[in-house]
């Protein structure tokens, strides 16, 4: 049999799907994706008629229903009456609060540590590496566990901050470190926008990620004027301005101010309460992976050729001058790929919280909510969306910043 890879313009025979190579690959593939459904198909099916035999049926009318449980860490107004769909809510915020701050300083931590692992300094150098070797070969969940103890074993408890002889003071009138928590702060505003404080706190995030997108346009023109001119404009003031006019202003309109914690009875009131189980799992975390990202920067900064180093100190730039302009920005092309990874394990990593008592969206709908409904399969698919759309949204965000920076081939 002869198999045609360019037949006549208008001689398309059914026999063309098998035989012509240009619709072969087509045809099995979708010959694959129909078997696929199939069996998908079937699974649900039969899925379906066993809960009807056991006379089941999936429903999500739970998720309008009080919860009836109270949760420590509220980022939104939330109590024992509201529902489990706000309660799933208060967890997935909860969620990403910690894979936000455990993700930002794993960074921070693994790239400074990636960086002192290759320095000249031996003892900085070994210092780094048994930081690395002690963290990634050791259990996130045994960290959690131990950042935990210590925070609740060796930090005071609030009566030590009461009285002339107190045996603990706080940090500049301001900020309470004891085995409950951490207090500081908490910013309010005098005339909010929205009546909902969390939707204030969703146009300030609003207003800085515009600011972000205004320094990246600003930084656009300079680079076009610098190609054009061999010139360069001075733009840090305008970027500083981008940065600092817009939210200050909104600030400003909605009267912020502080509301500092005070020790009253047997507990701190006001201010913004850190709870440990809170500053446990983000330090575990951001430990255990900063670990993991520190040998994917060494990895990325040992793929550049030492060539360029040498002819960046030709041309007299310092060694932190060398690095951060020519080595790390070449380095990247190789540490992003697998740093997509290392968010992903934090995000997914954070469903261990449990074990310390924080309520992430594990703990609300695929614990408590499922115990109290025994909605077990609609509360598994809900969670299993959350973290399949968390990730994928992760991914695809990186994914964007990966191809900005790789090499751009003609």
């Amino acid at each position: 049999m002869t198999t045609r890879s360019h037949p006549d313009e208008g001689s398309f025979r059914l026999s063309m799907l098998i035989n012509d190579t240009r619709y072969r690959s087509i045809t099995f593939q979708v010959i694959t994706l129909f078997i696929l459904c199939l069996a998908v198909g079937y699974l649900v099916s039969n899925l379906l008629a066993n809960l009807r035999a056991a006379g089941l049926n999936i429903s999500y009318e739970f998720l309008g229903e009080p919860a009836g449980y109270d949760i420590n860490q509220r980022p939104i107004d939330y109590n024992s009456q509201s529902t489990h769909l706000r309660a799933s809510i208060v967890g997935v915020i909860n969620t990403l609060i910690v894979a936000v701050l455990a993700c930002t300083t794993a960074t921070i931590i693994g790239v400074i540590a990636g960086v002192l692992r290759l320095s000249k300094n031996w003892l900085v150098s070994k210092i780094m590496a048994v930081y690395v070797e002690a963290f990634r070969n050791v259990p996130v969940l045994i960290w959690i566990i131990i950042i935990f103890t210590v925070m609740t074993a060796v930090m005071p408890a609030p009566k030590a901050f009461r009285g002339a002889d107190a045996e603990a003071s706080m940090l500049f009138d301001m900020f309470a470190f004891t085995n409950r928590g951490v207090y500081i702060p908490a910013p309010q505003f005098a005339a909010p926008i929205f009546a909902n404080g969390f939707l204030n706190w969703v146009l300030v995030l609003a207003v800085l990620v515009g600011s972000f997108f205004g320094a990246r346009a600003l930084g656009k023109w300079a680079n076009a004027q610098q190609a054009a001119t061999g010139q360069r404009p001075t733009t840090w003031y305008m970027t500083v301005a981008i940065w600092i006019v817009p939210v200050g202003a909104l600030m400003v309109i909605m009267g912020l101010y502080f509301d500092y914690p005070a020790l009253k009875g047997f507990n701190f009131k006001g201010g913004l309460q850190i709870r440990a189980s809170l500053i446990a799992l983000w330090f575990a975390l951001a430990i255990y992976t900063g670990a993991f990202i520190a040998e994917n920067v060494r990895a990325g900064i040992l793929s550049v050729s030492k060539g360029q180093s040498e002819a960046a100190a030709a041309l007299g730039l310092r060694s932190n001058r060398i690095m951060s302009l020519v080595i790390l920005p070449q380095a990247l092309r190789v540490i992003i790929p697998p740093l997509i990874s290392q968010y992903l394990n934090i995000t997914k990593n954070s469903s261990l919280a449990i074990a310390v008592g924080y309520m992430d969206v594990t703990g609300t709908l695929g614990g408590i909510t499922l115990n109290q409904t025994g909605r077990a399969i609609e509360t598994i698919l809900l969670l299993m969306a959350f973290y399949l759309t968390i990730s994928l949204a992760i991914s695809a965000i990186m994914n964007v910043y990966n191809n900005s920076i790789k090499l751009k081939e003609r």
